[in-house]
């Protein structure tokens, strides 16, 4: 039979528990939020400077490592395939000899290396190395089960990755070698779009390795004309709407670790992001998403506050939908 002094400590044991286990909770969000916020500064810092998108690209998702990433590493991989590519640009000639040539070959150097198995010679030695393509991640290509699996960092480390770590490491190595390249965005997609003085405006698409038309890319992504025409979707970025994505990085990733969509972070860099590129679609729909989660938490206790929040809400719903926005399932 059990004591009553048992029965007390047993009590007291669970009630120190309970309080521990919350106030290390506490500790551990207030850490990850400082953390947030520090690199929340620093991105602004990268947008206001146009500065970038490598360091932006490295900010957002070394803040979700808790900053446990390596810039030297980082950089030694990024070093390291621009020489490749600029290996590759020696081999390339170009027979229209037109006055973007050396834009023209840096890209296709790029897409080479990432999409195609290419094999160096060092004229030193003249021993060779070869080197095999990216591949796809099929195990998780969106990034539901782990959000890494959208960096970079993860891309270089294991050689797979999906349409956004390719894309960014695309614009790394393209600002790398000085040429010019522009993200774009589609449903639940990013690609490159190129410029050539003989063939015009043409995309590239790297998960599958291909310079598909704008009207494969249409069908596809399942991309409305309309929001084509409004410039919502298949629209190139510029180098701080690119910068701005990596906010939205920052966001998700904080989403992904808090589900914490009450403390204003979140929205704090939808409004960010907006700044730069008022159209965003991934913003917009992120900052709607957020807004109505916060709603259905105020409307039963904060009701003054929960009206605020609807409005803001339904004219962010509303703007998408006048875009051209429709939800893919």
């Amino acid at each position: 039979m059990i004591s009553k002094k048992q029965i007390i400590l047993i009590l007291y044991t669970s009630v120190f528990n309970t309080f521990f286990c919350a106030y290390a909770q506490t500790n551990n969000n207030t850490s990850i939020r400082k953390n947030y916020e520090q690199s929340y500064d620093l991105l602004d810092s990268c947008l206001k400077n146009n500065s970038s998108f490598k360091d932006a690209v490295f900010i957002a998702e070394n803040c979700y490592k808790a900053n446990r990433y390596s810039k030297q590493i980082f950089q030694g991989f990024i070093t390291e395939y621009a020489v490749l590519c600029k290996l590759n640009i020696d081999n390339i000639t170009d027979e229209n000899n037109k006055v973007d040539s050396f834009n023209f070959i840096g890209n296709y150097s790029i897409f080479k290396l990432l999409c195609d198995t290419s094999i160096f010679i060092n004229k030193s030695d003249s021993i060779s190395t070869l080197h095999l393509p990216f591949k796809y991640d099929e195990d998780d290509p969106s990034a539901k089960h782990a959000w890494s699996n959208m960096f970079v960092f993860k891309l270089l480390l294991t050689h797979t990755g999906n349409c956004h770590s390719l894309v960014y490491l695309y614009k790394i190595l393209a600002d790398e070698l000085h040429v010019k390249c522009w993200l774009s965005l589609a449903p639940n997609h990013i690609y490159i779009r190129n410029y050539s003085e003989k063939s015009g405006w043409y995309n590239t698409e790297l998960t599958s390795g291909t310079f598909p038309t704008d009207a494969w890319i249409m069908t596809t992504t399942n991309t409305p004309s309309e929001a084509v025409r409004n410039g919502l979707y298949m629209d190139t970025l510029s180098n701080q709407q690119s910068i701005a994505l990596c906010v939205l990085d920052l966001a998700k990733g904080y989403e992904f670790q808090t589900h914490n969509y009450t403390d204003g972070f979140i929205l704090k860099c939808c409004d960010l992001a907006l700044k730069y590129h008022s159209i965003n679609p991934m913003a917009l729909l992120l900052k709607a998403e957020s807004l109505k989660k916060l709603y259905l938490k105020q409307h039963k206790l904060q009701l003054q506050e929960a009206a605020i929040t609807y409005s803001k809400m339904s004219n962010t719903y509303i703007t998408l939908a006048k875009m051209g926005y429709r939800e893919i399932f």
